[in-house]
């Protein structure tokens, strides 16, 4: 990934990720988006980092340890379940000949105001660009320590 033209193409990708900073969505809700869509796509390296910037801001062990089975825990509020289905429904798109589910969109639309759901699928979006290019190169996991993400704003 030292090609000149992927690092200028990651830093645009590292800016749209920076200016998601700026929703109103609650930085948690977007954290356990991150690592669902993480998971999903077996992305090892945001994983590690999104479950530990997640503690680091105050996320509890037991609701990122059942982020993967959000559906059967009682631990997540009905608006980040909203979020989570969609962040499941946006990752994996080509599993749905019709895209995200209408139903999917207006449940999230009962917790999310239009601007919050721009904000959630640009989320959707640009993890998604980062677990594909991580996993396609087979980045490393497991040395990630919270804050490091600040380098790269």
């Amino acid at each position: 990934m030292a090609s000149p033209v992927a690092v200028k193409a990651f830093k645009h990708i590292i800016a749209a990720g920076n200016a998601l900073s700026e929703s109103t969505v609650p930085a948690s809700t977007r954290e356990l988006m991150m690592l669902r869509a993480s998971q999903i796509n077996g992305c090892a390296g945001c994983i590690d980092m999104h479950t530990k910037e997640a503690a680091a801001a105050g996320e509890t062990a037991v609701r990122l340890h059942l982020v993967a089975a959000w559906r059967e825990a009682k631990v997540f509020t009905d608006a980040e379940r909203a979020a989570l289905e969609l962040t499941e429904q946006g990752t994996r798109i080509a599993d749905a000949a019709g895209g995200v589910p209408d139903e999917v969109w207006a449940n999230a639309a009962k917790y999310y105001d239009e601007d919050q759901l721009a904000d959630l699928v640009t989320q959707i979006a640009v993890i998604n660009a980062f677990n594909r290019g991580n996993v396609i190169t087979q980045q490393p996991a497991g040395d990630y320590e919270a804050g490091m993400a600040a380098k790269f704003h």
